[in-house]
């Protein structure tokens, strides 16, 4: 195995403890089921990728983007075609719009939330007999 290798729940939870501010900020606004009663992971894995944030229910990835995502399109366009085919929406705010402003951000977030089909409800029963 790669010595570089890291189990997406370790590297999830490495990401989590090491927040960026603009991570930090968005998430005491999301967290709790706070934002329209959804719930929302911080660093959740999907395929080859950790998210920021995502409703698994809403089925929403939301990103927060340093400078570094403004030179690197291609790969970021190339991640959100892989979520998109998983059946995930996702929506992407610049780090100094999160922190300069948030209000702005949360009234877009919640927007979006507004348009997403409403989530399927789980199997009931344990088959049919």
């Amino acid at each position: 195995m790669d010595k570089g290798y890291k189990r997406p729940t370790a590297r999830s939870r490495e990401l989590r403890n090491d927040a960026t501010e603009a991570e930090r900020k968005l998430w005491a606004y999301i967290s709790a089921r706070k934002l329209a009663g959804v719930r929302f992971n911080r660093q959740f894995p999907i395929g080859p990728f950790i998210c920021d944030f995502v409703s698994r229910t809403q089925k929403l990835v939301i990103e927060v983007d340093g400078g570094q995502h403004a030179v690197d399109v291609a790969k970021d366009e190339a991640r959100t075609a892989y979520l998109e085919s998983r059946g995930y929406r996702v929506i992407r705010f610049w780090n100094n719009d999160v922190l300069e402003r948030i209000e702005g951000v949360v009234i877009e977030i919640e927007r979006v939330l507004a348009t997403c089909p409403p989530p399927t409800p789980p199997a009931s029963g344990r088959g049919v007999k």
